[in-house]
């Protein structure tokens, strides 16, 4: 696109810090670990989003960016990628997205299950589309799904 317009790519630097996550995110991945799961953060990214991820306190077996893959979402092979990184079969991958054509429906057709989160533009309009009946798990915050994955307490 740079080259399109005729200017000098910009030097990007991911810059993500804790008040940068949405407050639910780093409960859930915990709550994850918690549980003894592989835990994995993949997007259409730049490099640097993995040690800005790291650093602002999401804990997780792999962060990964389309740009260091070298692959994208939509691309199958991204979500292929996803599961050689979890070195678990796609099915016991559940991949969590706020998007169905970006995340949810190749994520399905890759073999994985899924969960949409309403959330975001987004999440709101896709919300309404008929791909959202793929889904296997349909969230409103990343609450849910932590305490679906605590114990139960007696």
């Amino acid at each position: 696109m740079w080259d399109l317009i005729g200017v000098d790519r910009p030097d990007w630097r991911v810059e993500i810090d804790h008040h940068d996550l949405y407050p639910d995110a780093v409960e859930c991945v915990a709550a994850a670990r918690r549980a003894g799961l592989v835990i994995g953060i993949a997007g259409n990214q730049p490099t640097g989003v993995e040690a800005a991820l790291h650093s602002a306190g999401l804990e997780a077996d792999f962060i990964a960016s389309s740009e260091a893959w070298g692959v994208a979402k939509l691309d199958r092979r991204f979500f292929l990628r996803v599961t050689d990184e979890a070195e678990v079969p796609a099915r016991a991958i559940l991949y969590v997205g706020d998007r169905l054509d970006n995340d949810v429906v190749p994520a399905h057709q890759a073999g994985m299950r899924t969960a949409f989160i309403r959330r975001g533009p987004w999440g709101y309009l896709h919300a309404m589309k008929p791909e959202v009946a793929l889904t296997d798990l349909r969230l409103d915050s990343l609450h849910e799904l932590a305490n679906a994955l605590a114990p139960e307490q007696h």
